[in-house]
């Protein structure tokens, strides 16, 4: 009986000690890649992230891609348009092909270099092997009842007929 017991105490604490390991090393990889991101912001003139649909998040601000292209014409303007671009993955979103698409025409139309990180490595986009896609402003997916409001006049009615005699 007390063999067995000390044998279980032992099994546990063998256990208990594995999981804490386990969960050490994931943690470890997490902090090192931000803190590789961390190093990569500050050598960067600018640095923004990939949000939903297509959307970046500029100094704190969700921006669609016209708007976002919209800003650095601004910074043209004043003279203070950046050399250097770093895109970064938000909390919400990771970086997809829309994203590098609309940097790729970014890059394009005001001149400067876009980098991200791809797989732990720092990478250019290049305009030429990136298809540049046209800016577009974001638009939020249509729900079902709006759908179905869109067939009705101002006055509530299916067709003018309808609302005449009203």
């Amino acid at each position: 009986m007390i063999r067995f017991s000390t044998l279980l105490a032992r099994f546990a604490v063998a256990l208990a000690l594995g999981s804490t390991l386990v969960l050490a090393g994931c943690h470890r990889n997490s902090v090192k890649e931000q803190a590789q991101a961390a190093q990569w912001k500050g050598k960067f003139d600018t640095t923004i992230e990939a949000y939903k649909g297509g959307q970046f998040l500029v100094d704190g601000a969700v921006l669609s891609a016209v708007d976002t292209g919209s800003h650095f014409a601004y910074l043209k303007d004043i003279g203070k348009l950046p050399r250097t671009v770093l895109l970064l993955p938000s909390d919400d979103s990771k970086i997809r092909k829309v994203h590098l698409q609309y940097l790729a025409r970014m890059s394009i139309d005001y001149g400067f270099a876009v980098y991200y990180d791809k797989g732990g490595e720092l990478t250019e986009i290049n305009a030429i092997n990136t298809k540049a896609r046209q800016l577009q402003d974001y638009h939020a997916p249509a729900k079902g009842s709006d759908v179905e409001d869109c067939s009705k006049t101002a006055a509530g009615c299916d067709n003018m007929e309808q609302a005449a005699q009203q």
